[in-house]
């Protein structure tokens, strides 16, 4: 299942950083893994552990499922881009995503929902479709009737994250362009996208 409804400061621990498109919220309170041994020494991880929490923070932090992430990664592994930088981009350029690192929303799941619900048009034309892959000079604006949304004003006023470079907003007037394809460096979070292709190479 794609979305996560469990505890999410509990999942941050897991995988030891925050994930700001899964939720606001953060782990530096306890900055350890959860449950009652969770601030003795550990062993040091597997390399299939240590793909494995690679791995796992695409998946939480962009909410694909499994058969999702195997999907991009095959059209990766098809481009002529290094398979890595080549899944980050797809993954920047759904729909959800976008709307979130543009400001519109605070987190990933709330983009969906304002996405779903049909907020949101892509050059003129209502989109609901949360994995809706945009593409350059993409231009997204809210419907008329949704620009005044209270949960947008306030995710505007105070952004979760920065705008990355590849996208041009317009706060006043709600609105985004797409001016660029993201790169492996517009990724908001730390992430070794190699050891997540040598994961999938055992198993495709």
């Amino acid at each position: 299942m794609a979305r996560y409804l469990g505890p999410k400061v509990k999942k941050l621990r897991s995988l030891g950083l925050d994930l700001p498109g899964l939720t606001t919220k953060s782990m530096q309170k306890r900055p350890y893994k959860p449950g009652q041994h969770g601030q003795k020494r550990r062993r040091r991880p597997s390399d299939h552990g240590r793909q494995l929490v690679e791995k796992q923070k695409i998946r939480f932090n962009y909410g694909v499922g499994e058969k999702q992430l195997r999907n991009l990664m095959k059209e990766a592994r098809k481009s002529k881009v290094a398979t890595g930088s080549k899944l980050a981009e797809l993954l920047e350029r759904r729909l959800d995503n976008t709307v979130f690192r543009a400001g519109f929303a605070k987190t990933i799941p709330g983009a969906r929902q304002l996405v779903n619900h049909g907020h949101f048009l892509i050059n003129g034309k209502k989109i609901n479709i949360p994995s809706y892959r945009i593409s350059e000079n993409d231009e997204i604006t809210l419907r008329e009737k949704s620009k005044d949304l209270a949960v947008v004003d306030e995710s505007i006023s105070s952004p979760s994250v920065s705008v990355p470079e590849w996208l041009a907003v317009d706060t006043e007037n709600k609105k985004a362009k797409i001016s660029a394809l993201p790169t492996v460096e517009s990724v908001p979070f730390e992430l070794d996208l190699q050891l997540v292709v040598e994961f999938y190479s055992k198993r495709m």
